[in-house]
């Protein structure tokens, strides 16, 4: 769906800065001509998928990590007060 109008909306212009490939896609069918800054783009998609696969292979450490976290400074509230006497 081409457009004619010489002119981008606010939307449209924060959605070049997010994903120039996007946009293109938005506005035409075509594959999009190489250019660097789409080679960038297709190289930060990559790189945000694999570790959006690697955060849901993982999730359950991320998990076990807070609950250690959270255990070693409960333990530390514990023992700092049993260290104060009235």
């Amino acid at each position: 769906m081409a457009r004619d109008e010489p002119w981008s909306s606010p939307s449209e212009i924060a959605e070049f800065v997010y994903c120039p490939r996007a946009l293109h896609y938005r506005r035409t069918r075509a594959p999009p001509v190489d250019e660097p800054r789409l080679a960038a783009g297709a190289r930060f998609h990559a790189r945000e998928l694999s570790g959006e696969r690697r955060r849901a292979e993982h999730g359950l450490l991320l998990w076990a990590a807070l609950l250690a976290a959270g255990a070693v400074a409960a333990l530390g509230v514990v023992v700092g007060l049993g260290g104060i006497r009235p």
